[in-house]
């Protein structure tokens, strides 16, 4: 589900930069952050209606027992009819007390009486609590959409790695501590992150939830917290998660109130850290944070789980190697790359890299696990993702009615974030360089997770373009700049994504599109019902009767903008997060998109693309870019 934001966004610096404090008996007033009503354009629920009649029983109990409920929880169902039950409860803050819990919950049912009285679904969320109601259970269930994602307007500069570092460690620690809880699902915790500045941090669930459903929850919200952020937050209707780096909840409100969030002070000379990896040949620095051996495997280990790599094991194959599955003896699954042996990496660099690329943690990305080396094998152990590529559905006449228009849009969010987290929010600036449905590997609930990173180009963190000979990538999804000028940059990645989020919505490939006689390639096509404005005839067939018209004219457009031919133009992937989770601001309007005659001849272009098919990528790669500028690219998986 994409989010509805309104004015959430006008309003972040108050919510999240500004260090805000509660005494225990002195009522305030509630802070409002995110509300929706999802079947508000769908519904109309009439005020006499045995539904209404039981919401309002039901706000009225939630309200009267916010005083009472000893942790701070309260659920309640009213109605015996299928037709006209309605399930609701409430959840404060853990360390707020019994007037401020009051004074919340009775906000919160004014505010769902004013803006969703014609809805049979509801949820606001306050600074301090919660108030939600369905016309289906919601209760001893995780319910993980909407997501709401808040972050500080200030980035961490200052030993920005450690502090990613600490944040995660800490999260990780007060999510056990949280699910844990018995009477109250709620837990806080301070780290130390030099002798000046302290880690604050908070996790809480529906206290209805178990251990395993509370953590399965508050990791969904960790790993979409934006670390690289000096405080942020996420919500999910059972459960949420902050950290600053000031005191904000009453189990730290004793320290003095700090000044509006600012870059921390540096650490003594003294202190020992982990410095910024300018280049991945920082291997003394690579080490400080995982050991090359912790990921090593040995050679016989992989030929036994994979079975000596039979072909019974194989479960795919490209331009940089054949995959494997396979079962570690912890009975872990796993994805075995065997690199082709072309390559001419050293020993010493694929280490290198493989450490770093381990350290990119996103649930959106594919992890890597560890490698292997032996003789000329150069092998990648990955987790395995068992429902194989977007494409092995979306382009499949069977099986993309599996992808109904909600399964498309949870796709198309989790792309953003695993692109805007290689962009911004990693160790280094990555650019993918090879984003298309068969890279983008899906889990057994459906969710996205990028993968293969073979031509990706790291850069450092201030360095945002390049220049290369060696033209790499899949036509189709490659950028006009690109395998015209062998210019790049993130533009690079924003105009793939729009070439798949056209793919998305249509169900149809753009380098086989050219066959139609309605236009040379799909985004012509997509320019084309645009220009006449029917858009929505873009739309794949197998889903038209589950998608929602606003959310798609949305992303067509999204896309087109994405797609258009000066890269200075195209949205940043973090734009395209807050457009993707705000269908309620206004887009700008695209323009026309970079189209490439399917008879242009190579000789045309500025560089030859060597080895390169409609489908299939290049296999060369270069480790010193054309301007003279010191880059790595990781080697082909």
């Amino acid at each position: 589900m994409f989010l509805k934001f309104s004015h959430l966004f006008s309003l972040l610096f108050l919510f999240i930069c500004t260090p805000t404090f509660y005494s225990f008996t002195i009522k305030t007033t509630p802070i409002h952050l995110y509300r929706d009503c999802p079947d508000t354009d769908t519904t109309t629920l009439s005020s006499n209606s045995s539904y209404k009649n039981n919401l309002n029983i039901l706000l009225s109990s939630l309200e009267s027992n916010s005083t009472t409920a000893p942790n701070g929880f309260y659920n309640y169902t009213v109605g015996n009819q299928a037709s006209n039950t309605v399930y609701g409860l409430f959840l404060c803050r853990g360390d707020v007390s019994s007037d401020t819990c009051q004074t919340c919950v009775t906000a919160a049912r004014n505010d769902l009486n004013q803006s969703c009285s014609s809805a049979k679904v509801g949820i606001t969320l306050y600074h301090e609590c919660l108030l939600r109601y369905s016309n289906v259970s919601i209760f001893s269930t995780p319910t993980l959409n909407p997501i709401i994602m808040l972050a500080n307007t200030l980035n961490m500069t200052t030993e920005r790695d450690k502090f990613i570092e600490l944040v995660g460690e800490t999260m990780n620690d007060i999510k056990g501590e949280a699910a844990r809880g018995t009477d109250k699902k709620f837990a806080t915790k301070e780290a130390k992150f030099t002798d000046s500045d302290t880690l604050y941090a908070l996790a809480q669930c529906t206290p209805d939830l178990s251990t395993t459903d509370c953590n399965s929850c508050l990791l969904t919200c960790i790993n979409s917290l934006d670390t690289g952020r000096q405080g942020a937050r996420t919500l999910l209707p059972s459960c949420n998660v902050r950290f600053e780096i000031y005191p904000f909840s009453n189990s730290n409100a004793t320290i003095a109130p700090a000044p509006a969030p600012a870059a921390l002070s540096s650490p003594t000379a003294s202190t020992n850290t982990t410095a910024p990896l300018p280049t991945l040949e920082s291997k003394a620095a690579i080490d400080e944070i995982i050991n090359v051996q912790s990921l090593q495997y040995d050679l016989r280990t992989i030929e036994t789980v994979t079975n000596n790599f039979s072909i019974e094991n194989k479960i795919g194959e490209g331009g940089f190697g054949d995959v494997y599955k396979g079962t570690l003896s912890s009975g872990q699954e796993v994805a075995v790359k065997r690199l082709s042996k072309r390559s001419g990496q050293g020993a010493e660099q694929f280490k290198n890299e493989v450490v770093l690329v381990a350290k990119l943690l996103h649930r959106n990305l594919v992890r890597l696990l560890g490698f292997c080396l032996g003789g000329e094998e150069k092998i990648l152990i990955y987790e395995y993702v068992p429902n194989k590529s977007l494409d092995h559905f979306l382009f499949d006449p069977e099986r993309r009615g599996q992808l109904d228009w909600p399964r498309r849009c949870k796709i198309i969010g989790g792309i953003v974030r695993g692109i805007l987290y290689l962009h911004e929010d990693s160790r280094l600036r990555i650019i993918h360089r090879d984003l298309k449905p068969s890279n983008i590997l899906l889990d057994a609930d459906m969710n996205p997770k990028v993968s293969d990173f073979g031509m990706a180009r790291i850069f450092g963190v201030d360095q945002s373009l390049g220049n290369t000979n060696r033209i790499v990538g899949t036509f189709g999804y490659m950028s006009p700049e690109y395998a015209m000028h062998g210019c790049f940059s993130v533009k690079y990645d924003v105009y793939s994504f729009g070439v798949v989020i056209l793919e998305i919505i249509s169900g149809q490939k753009n380098s086989h599109f050219y066959q139609s006689d309605c236009a040379e390639d799909l985004l012509s096509y997509a320019w084309k019902l645009w220009k006449e404005n029917v858009p929505l005839e873009l739309v794949d067939e197998t889903i038209r009767d589950s998608y929602s018209k606003h959310e798609v004219l949305s992303c067509i457009q999204i896309g087109l903008q994405c797609v258009q031919e000066d890269p200075d133009e195209r949205p940043t992937m973090a734009s395209v997060v807050l457009m993707l989770n705000s269908f309620s601001i206004t887009l700008p309007l695209p323009k026309k998109p970079a189209l490439f005659a399917r008879n242009r001849t190579r000789a045309e272009l500025s560089f030859p693309i060597k080895g390169l098919e409609s489908d299939q990528s290049s296999s060369k790669s270069m480790t010193t870019s054309a301007n003279g500028v010191s880059t790595t690219e990781l080697h082909p998986r």
